[in-house]
């Protein structure tokens, strides 16, 4: 019995070797493609995926702007910034504002409320952290501005902005969100920053447990995603916020995706007399952002899967799925395959969850596979391709999750792999979108060539899976028991 296994153990590793050799060779193949592709570029001076510099007009083209007639601005220097900030901006290659920062810079470096309305990916950020930046400079006071995220990871990447914009100003920022020590972050909040960056729940647990800490000073509140803030339900915190802070004195800025009746409500409960910025009016994508949808016959999305990686080897991927169960199986597949991959959901804690995000930033993984916690805000410049390997079940998820490529004006490309049971949802999906997506051409064979090992490869992942599971569970009735037989003990004593 025991030599059985291990030859059947041999036999699957060897057929695992032999398929990570074949998509060697295919790599290889790929790579020879790509520079003779690169050559024709060059020489012609066309790139087969790059949008037209008719296309990138429009991209900048805004819609309205509702309430006042603000003029917008072409440079950063044509704006009366501290000099200090002016040449972070040049730092940064900030040197052409996004619509949005054309449209909501001026009336918010004015003192004006701010309602800004943009799709993902705009530039959002700098839209606000300029001119909170710039009147921060002439107060230089503690607990200033306070900016209020759907998620941790996006919270991270606010006061990455804030960091970076302020670095020759002496700018204080501090990020505070669950799943980090209470303590640690109240010795932050102590340190009297000028920024405070945070989830509302978090926020809500210092505002009443910190010894210390209070807003009462506040002269700026960010509520950044606002729609996801509500669709989060973080609606009675947010109310509990509101009427802790001060409301004479205090600029709001409220950035959304669109304006939905709840927006419209919390913006009469927070904002006084706002400008509205719209760049967008609807949920849309961008120009330069090419989407596919492939269809996958039942049993075999993992093969697809595969073959798409092959594909697109050496290009930077977000794989979306449904459950965090299959963004940990993809992750471990892709990367038995020899596939540089990364899992980022729900049930990793936030040390681990930063640590692949960094990852993949970094370029140390080409692959990161994630839940919707990656679809949103985040800003990963190099984003070559999303798949969408579970289509979301409505249509926000789907244009934030595809938004994570194709930003600020670069090209991008996703691809949804369908199967019979998503046709309903890939519908919706089109009427938002208002236009049908194009079906990948492939060919069958190749794929379904590729399908023995891959599902041989898939038990592997899915055993391994097993085994970690059975033991963090044994190490958690370890735990129970210890603290069963403590509890025994006290009761004893007493």
């Amino acid at each position: 019995m025991a030599g059985d296994k291990i030859r059947k153990k041999s036999k699957a590793t060897k057929e695992t070797a032999s398929l990570v050799a074949k998509i060697k060779a295919k790599a290889l193949e790929n790579q020879k493609k790509i520079s003779t592709n690169d050559e024709e570029v060059h020489s012609d001076g066309v790139s087969d995926f790059k949008p037209s510099s008719k296309q990138a007009e429009k991209n900048a083209d805004v819609s309205t702007q509702d309430d006042d007639d603000e003029e917008s601005f072409e440079s950063f220097e044509e704006l009366n910034l501290v000099p200090e900030l002016l040449e972070a901006c040049k730092n940064l290659n900030y040197s052409k504002p996004t619509p949005i920062q054309s449209r909501s810079i001026p009336p918010a470096l004015k003192g004006k409320d701010i309602i800004g309305l943009a799709q993902t990916g705009s530039g959002k950020t700098a839209a606000f952290a300029i001119p909170i930046l710039n009147s921060l400079w002439h107060d230089q006071q503690p607990y200033y501005a306070c900016i209020l995220s759907p998620t941790r990871e996006l919270a991270q990447q606010i006061k990455e902005t804030f960091d970076s914009l302020g670095s020759l100003m002496g700018v204080r920022s501090v990020c505070i969100v669950g799943g980090m020590n209470m303590m640690d972050q109240a010795r932050d909040l102590m340190r009297k920053p000028h920024i405070i960056i945070g989830t509302p729940g978090r926020l809500m647990d210092h505002l009443e447990n910190t010894r210390g800490f209070s807003l009462r000073n506040l002269k700026y509140l960010v509520m950044d995603e606002a729609d996801r803030l509500l669709d989060m339900e973080f609606g009675p915190v947010l109310d509990r916020i509101l009427k802790i802070i001060p409301t004479q004195g205090r600029t709001t800025y409220l950035f959304s995706a669109t304006m939905t009746s709840k927006i419209d409500k919390l913006q009469r409960a927070s904002l006084t007399n706002p400008v509205k910025c719209a760049v967008s009016t609807k949920y849309q994508t961008v120009d330069t952002l090419v989407q596919t949808l492939m269809v996958v016959p039942g049993g075999v999305k993992d093969t697809y899967l595969v073959y798409l990686l092959n594909e697109f080897i050496g290009k930077s991927m977000i794989i979306f799925t449904r459950t965090k169960a299959n963004a940990e199986r993809i992750s471990g597949l892709a990367n038995l395959l020899q596939f540089s991959a990364t899992a980022l959901h729900g049930d990793l804690n936030q040390n681990q969850r930063t640590g692949a995000l960094d990852l993949f930033k970094a370029g140390r993984r080409s692959i990161l596979v994630a839940t919707d916690v990656a679809a949103r805000g985040l800003d990963i410049p190099s984003v070559d391709v999303v798949i969408n390997y579970d289509i979301p079940v409505d249509s926000k998820s789907y244009i934030h999750r595809v938004g994570r490529t194709a930003r600020a004006g670069r090209s991008g490309k996703s691809i949804s792999l369908v199967s019979q049971y998503d046709l309903e949802l890939i519908l919706r999906i089109e009427e938002v979108l208002g236009k049908k997506l194009p079906k990948e051409n492939v060919d069958k064979d190749i794929v379904l060539a590729l399908r023995d090992s891959v599902d041989k490869a898939n038990g592997e992942v899915v055993k391994e899976m097993s085994r970690r599971n059975k033991e963090k569970q044994a190490r958690g009735k370890g735990r129970h028991g210890r603290m069963m037989l403590k509890d025994g003990s006290d009761k004893e004593e007493r």
